[in-house]
């Protein structure tokens, strides 16, 4: 019998009057992998800070064997930023102590792709949020812990990066692991029980996320306990479900059969011919083609010789390594950025809307509804159905009374939930998505992937979200480092094998090299070392900008100036970016 690790026993919560925990009791034992969803703010944070014993109950207990060892991760940094990244994750421990160690080893190079001493002096006040959150993951992951808890992991982390965790996790017998996250492939590999919180209570289902949604809607439809739209997306759920039953399904205890049974009754998520005809009456039979492309940011050509059709209805996922062009190759299709070579034809009747990872200033005094109508007041869906602004507000997360919220009061998340609404509210024909899931909850994602299953368009998506990626895209092509764009028949797997090949070829090359000429090695190291330390210094200045639009929400003429250095900064990134790119890659060569 596995040994118990924590017990929490009718524990409630409350912060001011919202009761977010009430009268729960939940067991975490030895070898426990668990995942934990429910709606932003329903108290999924709270309860993994509950167990980890770092935020206090209003009543009920919560016991933990002696001998258990418990880390968690949080999305709140606490570290001094003066502290070296090797400081805040080693502490004093002597060079000679652990620069042997493979697990130290394993674990920063999985993070950060190497194992060299200027990761370690590094300073955490001067990383990014990214990077501080992988310096949050190697401090949990070197450790012998019993129970790791981990908020929000894969935020930050490419396709890559969420894969090598979910095989390092899986590597570590015996370990407990309770995870909050939206991203539902990685619940998928991880996790073998599922935890929701709703209303205060903590419903348990055996499985993963996907043989959560089995197991819910089959709930559903003996109890009848869920409203009509909660259900719909369910079914939405199964029929994706249907690609790929059981196999998606992690350890699921109820029997398959029934979940097939369940599966097997649901149409496709999406009508693919009525899309279609859709498509071509609003785009015609033509949307983008690249004939012998060629596309530089600054000096450093990304893209070479690209020939590419892209036609109405494709709905195609983007994968690539960092810096590799992903974004690039998206502003050259909308004409933000021009080609330098070869020709980039648009259909004439191209209505392109652009999601960006950077938020467009909108008026603070707006209220959320008023933002969107002032872009539309209704919107036809397809199939001749049509959404009223707040309808599709409420579709993305914004509750009646939310939408009376001036926009200077909402969080980064929320504001990015806005710009993509005024988006679609716009009706466009083809929608480019850059990172589109950031800080959405489970539920919203599913919303989106609902709106997404009736756009009759053609629909590009950058996302390091794998299940989103999935769900909503056909087809699939990758960005290597090599100024091509591959298409991936077998979609993201295929990306992680050709990663994979890539990187022990560089293995390979790395031993081989030694015979080069040192002194030529030498300056590349320092160019290398310069341009991250430019890299660092653009994104404080980046971050010190952010902070100060917040704090000029009133004053327009000082906006403008930010934003335009803003965009310098973002631009200047981009460019040391390709530059160590380059240097990186002729170091690996």
């Amino acid at each position: 019998m596995a040994r118990n690790v924590v017990n929490i026993e009718e524990v409630s919560k409350a912060f001011d009057i919202k009761e977010l925990l009430v009268s729960v009791s939940l067991g975490v034992s030895e070898g426990d992998r668990i995942g934990i969803v429910g709606r932003n703010g329903s108290g999924k944070s709270t309860l993994m800070k509950v167990i980890a014993g770092v935020e206090p109950v209003d009543s009920g207990r919560v016991t933990k064997s002696n001998s258990a060892r418990i880390g968690i991760l949080s999305q709140v940094d606490h570290e001094n930023p003066q502290s070296t990244v090797g400081e805040v994750v080693l502490g004093d421990t002597e060079k000679h102590e652990w620069a042997s160690e493979p697990n130290i080893r394993e674990v920063f190079t999985g993070l950060f792709g190497s194992f060299d001493d200027h990761i370690f002096e590094r300073k955490f006040g001067e990383l990014s949020g990214g990077e501080r959150r992988r310096v949050g993951l190697a401090k949990l992951l070197i450790n012998e812990l019993d129970l790791i808890l981990l908020d929000e992991p894969t935020n930050h982390l490419d396709v890559e990066g969420v894969a090598w965790l979910a095989q390092y996790l899986n590597n570590r017998k015996g370990l407990a692991l309770t995870v909050v996250t939206h991203d539902r492939w990685f619940l998928d590999a991880v996790t073998d029980r599922t935890w929701e919180v709703v209303d205060g209570k903590v419903e348990e289902y055996d499985g993963g996320y996907s043989a959560f949604v089995l197991a819910k809607a089959e709930r559903a439809r003996q109890g009848l306990v869920m409203d009509a739209r909660r259900k719909a997306l369910v079914r939405k759920e199964l029929a994706w479900l249907r690609r790929g039953a059981p196999a998606r399904t992690t350890k699921p205890k109820f029997r398959v059969d029934a979940a097939n049974v369940l599966i097997q009754g649901e149409p496709e998520p999406r009508n693919q011919g009525e899309l279609l005809k859709f498509a071509l009456n609003r785009l015609g039979k033509s949307v983008y083609e690249a004939h012998h492309l060629s596309v530089k940011l600054g000096d450093n050509e990304l893209i070479d010789d690209l020939y590419w059709n892209i036609g109405p209805g494709d709905r195609i996922g983007i994968v690539g390594i960092n810096g590799a062009g992903k974004t690039t190759l998206m502003r050259t299709l909308v004409g933000e950025i021009q080609p330098t070579a070869g020709k980039l034809v648009t259909g004439l009747t191209v209505k392109a809307a652009f999601l960006t990872q950077h938020l467009d200033e909108l008026d603070p005094t707006w209220r959320v509804l008023e933002a969107v109508e002032k872009v539309a007041n209704r919107i036809e869906i397809g199939g001749g159905r049509e959404l009223s602004a707040s309808q599709l507000c409420e579709r993305l997360g914004f509750d009646r009374e939310s939408q009376w919220t001036p926009v200077g009061d909402l969080s980064g998340g929320e504001k990015r939930r806005l710009q993509l609404t005024r988006l679609l509210m716009d009706s466009p024909n083809v929608l480019l998505l850059d990172e589109p899931t950031n800080d959405f909850d489970i539920e919203t994602l599913t919303e989106l992937e609902d709106l997404l299953d009736s756009f009759s368009g053609t629909l590009i998506v950058i996302s390091h979200d794998r299940y989103f990626l999935e769900r909503v895209c056909d087809r699939f092509v990758g960005l290597l480092g090599d100024k091509s764009v591959r298409d991936l028949p077998r979609a993201v797997d295929e990306y992680l094998e050709l990663r994979h090949n890539a990187v022990n070829k560089q293995t390979v090359s790395q031993k081989l090299k030694r015979s080069s000429s040192a002194a030529e090695e030498r300056q590349l190291k320092k160019d290398k070392v310069r341009l991250e330390r430019q890299m660092e210094k653009v994104d404080v200045r980046i971050t010190q900008l952010l902070i100060e639009q917040e704090a000029c929400a009133f004053e327009p003429s000082r906006l403008i100036e930010i934003e335009n250095e803003l965009e310098k900064m973002v631009f200047e990134k981009e460019t040391l970016e390709q530059e160590w790119l380059q240097v990186t890659l002729s170091l690996d060569s």
